[in-house]
Formats: structure tokens, sequence, C-alpha cells
């Protein structure tokens, strides 16, 4: 299901209504360069294979194993070119946001507000992101049930923004590794708002004592397919065109050589289940 709110984000791109669509675009803003790489290359594929295509690039990352973990670039410059590349390439865009005041900052610049899978019950979080008009993300905390997440959605939506979408993230096993339990997904879509697949961030393996999140990006396909089939009404996949170098989550990325090859194969799984 791709909503109204959300086909209007879309109106500049030529796509298949019957699609899923895509959040892609590096982990986080690394530099200009970077990101106009992947967007110039997502949405030409994308545009190719009739997929309806959201940027992602985290503007900072707040949430880091260690203190001296890569971060950001700055929040206003990062914004800047998240906001330049969806202007060039006529995309929508979103960002993280982490607290309450960045919502009203973060909203002059993107088109969807993401809210982290560990923030996800942030009562203020949720209400600012709302009071902005702009479309939400909450990702499901890896420690909630896809029932419980109507919670969230109620913040939202009491707070008078109907603009609502809910990702699939996995769920916390045991202290080093997710699962993914693909009954959240029609669980989530009953609640009356599309539900987007995380296939990246739901195959890391966080708490490593190297004090570097791990991941699995070999079974990304293997997430991809199967959440396709349940019928998951978007995707979001973490690429960049040289994972082992990334500042961060370079462990669970997709190779962005790699991304055309997943999505004509979920096209492909998608037509097969209409």
């Amino acid at each position: 299901m791709i909503p109204e709110y959300l086909k209007s984000l879309f109106s500049h791109q030529s796509y298949d209504e019957n699609n899923f669509f895509l959040i892609a675009g590096p982990c986080v803003v690394e530099s200009e360069e970077l990101v106009f790489e992947v967007a110039d290359k997502v949405s030409t594929i994308c545009k190719n294979l009739g997929i309806p295509y959201v940027f992602k690039a985290s503007y900072r990352k707040a949430n880091r194993t260690s203190l001296s973990s890569f971060t950001g670039i700055g929040d206003e410059k990062a914004l800047e070119y998240v906001k330049s590349v969806g202007e060039k390439y006529h995309l929508p865009t979103t960002s993280d946001i982490h607290a309450h005041e960045e919502a009203a900052m973060a909203a002059k610049y993107i088109d969807i507000l993401q809210i982290p899978a560990f923030l996800c019950r942030q009562t203020d979080l949720l209400v600012a992101a709302a009071e902005t008009d702009k479309i939400v993300n909450v990702k499901k905390g890896q420690f909630v049930s896809g029932a419980a997440m109507k919670f969230a959605v109620d913040k939202v939506q009491k707070a008078g923004n109907p603009q609502v979408m809910l990702t699939e993230r996995g769920t916390t096993f045991g202290y080093q590794d997710l699962v993914v339990d693909y009954r959240n997904i029609p669980i989530m879509q009953e609640i009356g708002v599309p539900v987007i697949m995380d296939c990246t961030h739901s195959l890391q393996q966080p708490n490593q004592t190297s004090g570097v999140t791990g991941g699995n990006p070999q079974l990304i396909e293997t997430i991809s397919k199967a959440a396709i089939a349940t019928g998951a009404d978007g995707l979001f996949i973490e690429t960049h065109p040289n994972p082992a170098v990334a500042l961060s989550d370079g462990a669970n990325m997709l190779k962005l050589d790699l991304l055309e090859g997943l999505l004509e194969k979920l096209v492909k799984v998608r037509k097969v289940i209409l």
C-alpha cells in the first residue's frame, strides 16, 4: 500500500503502482560526493524498474557503540546535502531525528522524519515529529512487538498527523543478535499504516566486545525476498559503494553494485504474489 500522502511525494517519478517502494541510501552523510553518487545510481535503477524511491541518509548518528565512532559532518551541512540530492533528482528524502528539538529543524530540509527504533516509545519525540506535518516513519523497537506499535502510531495521529509509517527491523535475540518475525508485517498493517522492512539493520549483530557492531550482509537478499513475499509495502536498504570503508554500519550495508540485481529479483517476486 502506497498511501496518498506518500504518492504525492512521488509525483515527479514514473513508477509501477503495484511495486513496493524503496527507501535507500548510505547510513550517514559522509560527504557531498557520497550522497550524490548513491542517489544518482539508485534513482536510475529505480526508474528503470518502476520502483518509487525515497533517498535516505542520516545527518547524524547519535547512537554509536563507542565514543570515538564517527557521528557526522555537522547537522545542517549534512541536511543541506540531503536536500540538494532531493532537488537535483526530484526525490523525496528522509533522515533520523533523535530529540524533540531536532524535529522542526530537520523538517526544513527533508520530507519524512524517521524515528529510530530505540526511541519509538519517546512521546515528546513522536509528538514533535507529528507537529511538523511531515510524514513520520517509526522504526519498531528491537524490544517491542508489532502489535504494541499501535501506541506509537496513536501518539502521532492524536497529535494531529495521520501520515504515519512503521518499519520492522528485527527483534533482540540474546545479547548480540537479532531475528526477524515476519508475523509483524501483517500485524502492523492491521493498524492501518504502510509497513516497511529494514533489510540491513535487521541483520546487525550489536554489542560486540570490539566496540563495532557486526552484521550479516550476505543475508540481505534472504530478508528482502521474505519481506516481499509476506506483503511488505516498502523496503529500507542501506547501501554504499564500498561498505568496508564506510564510516557507519559498514558491516551490514549492501554494496552499491549489488543493488540492481537484487531489486530485479524482488520486482519479480512482487509480481508473483500479486
